[in-house]
């Protein structure tokens, strides 16, 4: 499948499980989540949704929860919205990108702490 046309799709996806999540979803143990990539597969047959989530521990864990419960609403959502032939499986992996940029800032941050106290 030409390389456009699957990143089409990604973006499209992407969007469009935003949108589901942010309006649609009425599971209470989902809290604050950002959708911030969508990897689909060259056949477009499989599609992983990387996720970043906010709050403390249990909150984190609950909203895994209720989005993990929810995968199959968020499939069928997909295939009404997207013409596609076959709509993909769709699966979460959880973006820790966020978490590390922020670690590293607070790294930087030391070491400039520690080289103006020289």
């Amino acid at each position: 499948m030409g390389q456009l046309r699957v990143e089409k799709v990604q973006e499209l996806i992407k969007q469009e499980i935003s949108k589901i999540v942010l309006t649609e979803i009425k599971d209470p143990r989902v809290g604050f989540v950002t959708i911030t990539q969508v990897e689909v597969t060259g056949d477009l047959l499989s599609a992983k949704i990387y996720v970043s989530l906010m709050g403390s521990d249990e909150q984190k864990a609950n909203t895994w929860k209720g989005l993990q419960s929810s995968l199959g609403y968020m499939r069928s959502e997909i295939g009404k919205r997207i013409r596609m032939r076959l709509t993909p499986t769709l699966s979460l992996h959880l973006d820790e990108s966020l978490n590390y940029s922020a670690h590293i800032q607070e790294l930087l941050l030391k070491i400039k702490e520690e080289e103006s106290k020289q």
